[in-house]
């Protein structure tokens, strides 16, 4: 019987998917569900899925599935009839990657969680099959063109800091938790005005809009697919594309290219940039914007600190982060704005 876990060194996985010439592909698809057993159908997709040299981040719970994964181009076909031989998973929509260099990627993981994305609501309190309205780009554009209509941004700041829709709401938020209780708060007195919602891929929409239903907002609507089947539809049937920058991706590629507008900035310089890489410093690790020469100036670091910290002998560091936790992943605003300052104000001092 296969392995049902990686076994090998991360380091080596990265090297191998870095040196690798195989054609693969990004796609990601989610369902909800009623699983009964999440742990064995997480063992039956992993015994499955490896065979066929699928990578990616898959989670299983009991009110379903959420993937993004990596498969070879010539294995899409048995994936896709693979997937289609799950009784609940028959048809499902695969949202494949629009700027995609087949190095998303470097191993498969599938885990079992409480929910398949966290939003800190009580399923038991609202029907979560009734969910808003899906809409296709072009009713989307459509409908985003009223001026009276409501269009919220449901993903976290740093996704939408790189690119968004036109004249959309965009939340200043780390968590989807967050934001469904400041959204909650922000669209009191608008229940009879159109509220039209989007994310990367559908599946925060799908929850999010059924929770807003509930709340008594009669005309919910989601993007279908989110920003990735928009994308595809856009340049598919030459519809006007709406939406402006990067689509932030949670895999090695951080981003897809989707206009070649640059609307943010880099943390440190405050030059156009929409480039995220995480802080060298493995003990920080924070993932920020950051340029070309910062890259350079900072080796690859957030701050003047956590370079001298990464350029110190790897024993050192080791040292200094015995019995300490990693920092946020994600910069936080109140972090942004001081790596911000700090960034600007080292700049003057060497320019005085």
């Amino acid at each position: 019987m296969n392995k049902l876990h990686n076994q090998v060194d991360r380091r080596v996985l990265i090297e191998r998917m870095l040196n690798s010439d195989e054609e693969r592909m990004t796609l990601s698809f989610y369902c909800y569900a009623h699983i009964r057993n999440p742990q064995f159908f997480r063992d039956f997709l992993y015994s499955n899925w490896e065979e066929m040299g699928v990578l990616g981040r898959t989670y299983v719970a009991n009110e379903g599935i959420n993937a993004q994964v990596s498969l070879p181009r010539a294995q899409y076909e048995p994936f896709r009839e693979h997937l289609y031989s799950v009784r609940f998973l028959d048809g499902i929509r695969l949202n494949v990657a629009v700027d995609d260099d087949g190095k998303s990627f470097f191993k498969l993981a599938i885990k079992v969680r409480e929910k398949i994305v966290a939003d800190g609501l009580n399923d038991s309190t609202f029907d979560v099959t009734r969910r808003g309205k899906h809409l296709s780009a072009a009713e989307f554009n459509t409908l985003v063109s009223d001026p009276e209509t409501i269009l919220i941004d449901m993903r976290n700041h740093y996704e939408s800091e790189v690119g968004h829709f036109k004249g959309a709401i965009t939340p200043d938020v780390d968590t989807f938790r967050e934001e469904i209780d400041l959204v909650t708060d922000m669209l009191q007195g608008n229940e009879d005005k159109n509220i039209v919602m989007y994310c990367t891929g559908g599946i925060r929409c799908e929850k999010a809009s059924a929770w807003f239903k509930h709340q008594g907002y009669a005309n919910v609507h989601q993007l279908d697919g989110g920003i990735i089947e928009y994308t595809r539809q856009v340049r598919e049937q030459g519809l006007e594309n709406k939406f402006i920058g990067k689509n932030f991706v949670f895999d090695e590629r951080r981003a897809e290219r989707i206009s070649e507008d640059i609307i943010a900035e880099c943390h440190q310089c405050g030059k156009p940039c929409d480039d995220h890489t995480n802080c060298a410093n493995v003990a920080c690790n924070l993932l920020f914007i950051q340029c070309e020469e910062c890259k350079a100036a900072y080796d690859d670091c957030c701050s003047a600190e956590c370079k001298d910290i990464h350029n110190l002998p790897e024993e050192e560091q080791r040292k200094l982060r015995r019995g300490k936790t990693n920092s946020n992943k994600i910069f936080n605003k109140g972090r942004l704005r001081q790596q911000v300052q700090y960034a600007r104000k080292a700049k003057q001092r060497g320019s005085s």
